[in-house]
Formats: structure tokens, C-alpha cells, sequence
């Protein structure tokens, strides 16, 4: 019987790493050598055909329902990549069981568990803005490119990782911000629908005509290109002011974004505010009435102690 006939039969019988071993020892390696060596060639074996395994299966089928579910290129990036360590986790541990060092990795397998408790104590806000990002990715609040308010402040979104999401302001400053900040607390996302509704205040004088500054107000949201005709543009008096009457201009308009909405807001305001002008319609300036008296006392001693 020839020597790898002898090795195959052996290894029936026992581990790979002793089958590499003998088979080694059958070219005349010494056993110390060769079972050294059957230990690494099985370790590399074992630990290459699970990766290569996991590789060719785990990631098609995670792109699969991935692409079914709608995740977007940056929410699978990640994922990939958490994907990516736990086919080598399962590599390596099906690799020691290969090399015949099963002791070696139950120790290892027991230390790391101490070392992820201890790192989860110290890591409690890391692990919690881990939390948030996967409720981020799931719950698709904000995607890249949406406009966000949050706790006083705005900009838009550039990355979100599963720690933190970066967004940038309208003043051009990047914010890191902690994901566990963007779930605790309430976001507004302004662009989340197709159209968004805008609501403009003008004040006029309450001697102007309410009817006249009605009707500009509405002529101008209708000639704008950008405001929607459906639903129409309306006016409602919302409000009795200290020195106007105040008029609540409400429209909609469609693909919002931060630049849309200033551009188009500021753009309206500046037509009507021409208007009224042309007619004689007043925007009044706050004003207060104030009373009362003033006394000055002193200022006989004042006088005499200056022709002194």
C-alpha cells in the first residue's frame, strides 16, 4: 500500500492535523516536525476553505436581501464589513478545531468574553451610539443629502456611520454628532415628502385694505414658478398685533430643499413687499407709547455750586 493510501486510512481514524502528520512522517520527517507542520497546513486549510466558503456564499445571499429590503449603498457598506469579521471569526474557531487546539481556543474564547465585558462598561456611549446608528439604518429616518433640524440645529446630511452621522451646516461647518443624539430626541427632516409647505407672516397697518393686501399676496404666490397651483395658495388673518394686522401666506412646493426654500421664500417676500409699496399699503414698525413723568431735583444746588 503506498504512503498516501496509509495517510487517507489514518486520517479516517483521527484528526486532519494527524493526518497531515503521519502522512508527513511517512517521507521521513521527524514526528515533532511533522506534527508541527500538520497542525499549521491544517489550521491554513481549514481556516482557507471556510473563508473562501463564507465569501462565495454569505455575501451574495446578504447583497440579496440587502438589494430586497432597499438598504441604501451606504447602510450595506457596514454591514458588509461586520459581515466580512464574522466569516473570519468562524474561519479561525473552525481552524483551531482543525489544528487540534480546541483547549487553546475555549481559552481564548474565555478571555475574549471577559475582555468584551470590561470593554462594554468602559465603552457604554460607544455601544450606545452603535445602538442608535443601527436604528438609524432600519428606521430611515434621514437619508445622505436630507436637510435636518435637531436640538436648535440644521445643515445637511454627508455620512452616516454606525457611530456617529456627520452633517453640514448652512454656514459650511461639519458637525460630528453622535447617533444616540439624532434617536433620543425628536428630528425634523423637511424634505422627507416630495412637497413641503411654507407659511410666510406679512404685517400691515390696520387703516390698509385686508381684502387689496389679500389678493397680492395670493397673485404672487400664483405667478411663481416654484409655488405648487395644487393645492392653491391661501391667506388667513392669524393675527391682531400691538401695531399691525398680521397675514399668514400658506404654499407648497415640490422637490423642497434648504436651497429651494430660501431662494423661493426670499424671492416671494420681495415681490409682495414691491407691491404694497406700489399700492400704498403699509408694513408698519413696532412702536410703544410710553408715559409718565420726570422729575429732576438738585438742580438749585447744581447751579449755585457752578457761579461758585
Amino acid at each position: 500500500m503506498s504512503i498516501g493510501a496509509v495517510a487517507l486510512q489514518q486520517s479516517a481514524d483521527s484528526g486532519l492535523y494527524e493526518a497531515v502528520g503521519e502522512f508527513l512522517a511517512g517521507f521521513g520527517i521527524p514526528a515533532g516536525v511533522a506534527e508541527l507542520l500538520g497542525r499549521i497546513i491544517a489550521f491554513a486549510a481549514a481556516f482557507a476553505a471556510v473563508y473562501l466558503l463564507g465569501r462565495g456564499l454569505a455575501f451574495p445571499l446578504a447583497d440579496r436581501v440587502m438589494n430586497s429590503r432597499d438598504l441604501e449603498a451606504h447602510a450595506q457598506k457596514p454591514l458588509r464589513r461586520l459581515l466580512g469579521i464574522v466569516v473570519v471569526f468562524v474561519a479561525v474557531t473552525v481552524a483551531f478545531g482543525a489544528a487540534g487546539l480546541p483547549n487553546f481556543l475555549q481559552s481564548l474564547a474565555t478571555i475574549a468574553a471577559a475582555a468584551t465585558l470590561a470593554i462594554g462598561f468602559a465603552m457604554q456611549d460607544v455601544l450606545q451610539n452603535f445602538v442608535a446608528g443601527v436604528f438609524i439604518y432600519t428606521d430611515k429616518p434621514f437619508r445622505i443629502g436630507d436637510w435636518i433640524e435637531w436640538d436648535g440645529n440644521s445643515g445637511v446630511v454627508e455620512d452616516i456611520s454606525f457611530r456617529v452621522s456627520r452633517v453640514r451646516t448652512f454656514d459650511n461647518e461639519l458637525l460630528t454628532v453622535p447617533n444616540s443624539q439624532l434617536t433620543d430626541g425628536v428630528i425634523k427632516n423637511p424634505v422627507a415628502k416630495d412637497t413641503l409647505r411654507l407659511q410666510v407672516p406679512f404685517g400691515i397697518g390696520y387703516d390698509a385694505d385686508i381684502d387689496a393686501a389679500t389678493e397680492v399676496i395670493v397673485e404672487e404666490a400664483q405667478s411663481d414658478p416654484e409655488i405648487l397651483d395644487d393645492p392653491a395658495p391661501t391667506v388667513r388673518l392669524t393675527e391682531l398685533g400691538d401695531s399691525s394686522v398680521v397675514l399668514t401666506s400658506r404654499f407648497w412646493i415640490s422637490n423642497p430643499s434648504r436651497a429651494d426654500f430660501v431662494k423661493t421664500k426670499a424671492e416671494y417676500i420681495k415681490r409682495v413687499k414691491q407691491r404694497f409699496d406700489e399700492l400704498g399699503i403699509d408694513i408698519p414698525y413696532p412702536n410703544r407709547t410710553l408715559g409718565g413723568e420726570l422729575t429732576v431735583a438738585g438742580l438749585q444746588e447744581v447751579s449755585g455750586s457752578l457761579d461758585d
